[in-house]
């Protein structure tokens, strides 16, 4: 089973890997991680951009590597409601038939973050800035560093890939596409 994740960020390549091989654990899992656009702003602030977004990657990793078996595109994104920002992210996962999608849980973003993300900045970077941290996008992430590490980045991605998989997994059912 080879994937082409959507992205060069161990994070994401990871809960990938992890997500799949739950999934399937008969299966051998190879992943390449490969550099493609969203589509999208750097930092996207609808739940719509946000899935918007992972739909673009797992279609250009699809484009790009058009021999694998699987595609997936993760994206994570912040909403305004009730005043309060918001974060998330979507998961997209393509074969050669089937579209299948998920999401995250979602969070309350501190203040301090929020301020900084509704300026413009992105939330990795906002992150680093509030918590003194370097790159923590690529490691632990808003979620991570919020939970002291009870659920970081990687396994928050994960569920949402394991989710992404259902139809994949229950090919017996009809699901839309």
């Amino acid at each position: 089973m080879h994937l082409t994740i959507a992205s060069t960020n161990p994070v994401k390549v990871q809960s990938a890997k992890h997500g799949f091989s739950q999934m399937f654990p008969a299966e051998t899992v190879t992943v390449e991680g490969i550099s493609v656009p969203s589509g999208v702003s750097d930092q996207p602030m609808t739940d719509e951009e946000t899935l918007q977004g992972a739909l673009n990657r797992a279609s250009n990793a699809r484009a790009a590597h058009p021999a694998s078996d699987y595609w997936v595109g993760i994206e994570g994104g912040c909403e305004e409601k009730h005043g309060e920002l918001w974060t998330f992210a979507w998961v997209v996962v393509m074969s050669s038939e089937v579209i299948s999608k998920a999401r995250t849980g979602a969070f309350m973003l501190p203040q301090e973050v929020a301020t900084l993300v509704r300026s413009g900045i992105e939330l990795g970077i906002a992150d680093d800035q509030v918590f003194g941290r370097s790159n923590s996008k690529q490691t632990n992430g808003a979620v991570g560093l919020l939970t002291a590490d009870l659920i970081d980045r990687q396994r928050y991605y994960e569920h949402a890939v394991v989710l992404a998989l259902i139809p994949f997994k229950n090919v017996t059912l009809t699901w839309n596409h």
